[in-house]
């Protein structure tokens, strides 16, 4: 059941941010200061910029078929984007200085041991390889969230986010993982089959076996006078996307590693992923930062 007094306070405080940006603009190229220093990395010169944003993801999880990793490191989404479309999305403007999604290694529980069983591996080249990588103790295995598609092609909806139902932001990514034995280019996803996430703040619609589960747009808090919007304790959700398989694991023995990488995955098909973000979503007044900068030479 939705809270409906979080619903309106979620609303009143998007509008009260589009409001703000009435009668703002900008004279000359200088420095952010104070909370708008969040907003550094947004094109908020480019007056198709209607709001800035910057969305910490503190905690949460990914869970892709039979293994789950949790988000211990924050990762970071910035940018911004322009008025809202027809379809209720905006268009998004990727970071200035190229990072519009932070990548931001994660631990695999189990590391390489929760990958692979060396002892099971056939192919006895693979599993001495697979041995020595154990055997100089480089088991550890990371899980890096990457875009799958350029920043233009992320789409957002404020109203989506603060109504707590529907798409609120559309993310395609893919997964690396890293660790010697897997090579530089073991990837689940990519750019031609990305991940794609419909994260929501709502509840989520699922195919079985997964179950619903709901999101939240957070509490809301304002900042420089109201031109800023906090809202923390943010929870995005999706557990309906697929994963494609893994590629390119293993190097050049790839067509070896890959199977493997595959079978320990287990089903990645919809209804077996699960993606939980939980931090703060900072969002800012295009015009209001202009303001900051031109008032900060």
């Amino acid at each position: 059941m939705k809270n409906p007094s979080s619903r309106r306070r979620a609303l009143v405080a998007f509008l009260a941010v589009a409001v703000a940006a009435l009668g703002l603009s900008a004279t000359a190229q200088a420095k952010l200061t104070g909370e708008y220093t969040k907003f550094t990395n947004c094109e908020y010169e480019n007056t198709e910029v209607k709001k800035c944003i910057l969305s910490i993801t503190e905690s949460g999880e990914v869970k892709l078929g039979n293994k789950k990793v949790p988000i211990t490191k924050a990762v970071t989404l910035q940018g911004g984007y322009g008025a809202v479309g027809e379809d209720e999305f905006s268009q998004f403007f990727g970071a200035t200085n190229g990072v519009t999604l932070s990548k931001t290694p994660q631990n695999v529980p189990g590391g390489l041991a929760g990958l692979v069983n060396c002892k099971e591996i056939s192919n006895w080249l693979l599993r001495i390889s697979c041995e020595v990588t154990f055997e100089n103790g480089l088991t550890g295995v990371n899980a890096t969230l990457e875009l799958a598609k350029p920043a233009s092609e992320i789409r957002i909806s404020e109203n989506n986010l603060a109504g707590e139902e529907g798409t609120a932001l559309e993310l395609p990514v893919k997964v690396h993982l890293e660790n010697p034995f897997l090579g530089s280019k073991c990837f689940v996803g990519s750019s031609s089959s990305p991940i794609t996430w419909n994260l929501t703040t709502g509840e989520t619609s699922p195919p079985s076996p997964n179950e619903p589960i709901t999101g939240a747009p957070g509490e809301a808090e304002f900042l420089e006078g109201g031109r800023i919007l906090s809202l923390k304790g943010n929870e995005l959700v999706d557990n309906a996307w697929s994963a494609p398989s893994p590629t390119g694991c293993g190097g050049i023995i790839s067509f070896l590693v890959t199977p493997i990488i595959k079978a320990q995955l287990g089903t990645t098909t919809a209804g077996h992923n699960t993606a939980i973000l939980t931090g703060t979503v900072n969002v800012a007044s295009g015009a209001a930062v202009r303001k900051n900068d031109a008032e900060n030479p």
